[in-house]
C-alpha cells in the first residue's frame, strides 16, 4: 500500500512503513486489531506484574523472574515505539502527541531505575496505553461519543461559566445569610467557612461538620439542598443539547490522520477533519 500526496511536500509512505502504519495505528484491519489486542495484553500484562512485585514476599521468592519480565515487556515497548515513530510521515509530531507522550513514559521509567531505583514506581503509567481499547473494540461508535463531548464542551465553555458565575453568588449570599443566622455560635464562625457550607450543601455532599442549629437556618438548608438537584442537573443539559445539536448521521472508523494523528474519520472523508491534509485510502479487514 502507498500513500501517495505529492502536495503535502514530504515523502508519502510505502513499503514496510505504510503496512506498519496501516497495522500499529488503525484497528479496522484484521492485523491492525490483532496488533492492538496483543497490545492491550501486553499492557495489562506488564501492570500486573508490577502490583504483584510490590507484594514484599513475591518479590523475595520471585526477584529475579520479576526482573526478567520487566526488561522483557520494556524491549518490547521500546521496540514499538520507535515502530510508530519510524512509520509517520511526522515523527516530531507524534512524540509530542498525548499518546505518544504516553507511549514515551510507558518505556522510560525502567530506564530511568538504573539510575534512580525509586522511579520504577511510574510504570504504572503504562496503564492509560489502555486508552486505546476505544480503538480497538470500536469502536467508532465511542471514538465519536467521545469526539462529540468533547467539541459539545468546548461549545458550551461560555454557558457553563456564565452558570458557574451564578451559582457563585447563590454560594455567597446564602452563606452571609447563614452567617448572621446561626452565627459563630453554632459554627459558622466568618463568612468563608459559611461560603464552605454552602458549597458542601449546594453539592448535596453535606459533610456534617457544620450544621445549622437555629429553625430558620435548617429551613435555608432545606432550600439549598432542593437548588443542589437543580444545580447538578443544569451543566448536564447544556452540554447535552449541545451535543444534540452536533449529532452526525454517519458513524466514524479508527481511520488516523498520518499528518496530526487525530482519529476518527469517517470512511468517504478525503481530508482530514483537524489539519485538512489529504487522508491515505481507507481499508478494512485487508492487508
Amino acid at each position: 500500500m502507498t500513500h501517495p500526496d505529492p502536495a503535502l511536500g514530504m515523502a508519502p509512505l510505502s513499503g514496510w512503513r505504510a503496512r506498519c502504519y496501516t497495522i500499529i495505528f488503525e484497528a479496522d484491519t484484521r492485523a491492525g486489531k490483532a496488533f492492538d489486542v496483543a497490545l492491550l495484553v501486553a499492557v495489562l500484562l506488564s501492570v500486573a506484574l508490577v502490583i504483584a512485585e510490590s507484594v514484599a514476599d513475591w518479590r523475595l521468592h520471585f526477584e529475579r523472574a520479576f526482573d526478567i519480565a520487566e526488561y522483557l515487556f520494556t524491549a518490547l515497548f521500546t521496540v514499538e515505539y520507535v515502530l510508530r515513530v519510524a512509520c509517520v510521515p511526522r515523527p516530531w509530531r507524534y512524540v509530542r502527541s498525548f499518546y505518544g507522550i504516553v507511549d514515551l513514559l510507558a518505556v522510560l521509567p525502567t530506564y530511568l531505575a538504573l539510575f534512580m531505583p525509586e522511579a520504577y514506581a511510574l510504570v504504572d503509567v503504562r496503564i492509560l496505553r489502555l486508552l486505546r481499547i476505544f480503538r480497538v473494540f470500536k469502536l467508532g461508535a465511542y471514538l465519536h461519543e467521545f469526539s462529540s463531548l468533547g467539541s459539545a464542551l468546548r461549545a458550551s465553555t461560555r454557558k457553563i461559566l456564565v452558570f458557574l458565575s451564578v451559582v457563585l453568588m447563590a454560594v455567597l449570599i446564602m452563606g452571609t445569610v447563614m452567617y448572621v443566622v446561626e452565627g459563630p455560635a453554632n459554627g459558622f464562625v466568618n463568612i468563608p467557612t459559611a461560603m464552605y457550607w454552602a458549597v458542601t450543601t449546594m453539592t448535596t455532599v453535606g459533610f456534617g461538620d457544620i450544621t445549622p442549629k437555629t429553625d430558620l437556618g435548617r429551613l435555608i438548608a432545606s432550600a439549598m439542598m432542593l437548588l443542589g438537584w437543580g444545580v447538578l442537573a443544569v451543566p448536564t443539559g447544556i452540554v447535552t443539547a449541545e451535543m444534540t445539536a452536533q449529532r452526525r448521521g454517519s458513524t466514524p472508523t479508527t481511520r488516523s490522520c498520518p499528518h496530526c494523528l487525530s482519529e476518527g474519520h469517517l470512511p468517504e472523508a478525503r481530508y482530514c477533519r483537524d489539519c485538512g491534509e489529504r487522508l491515505p485510502p481507507y481499508q478494512r479487514d485487508a492487508i
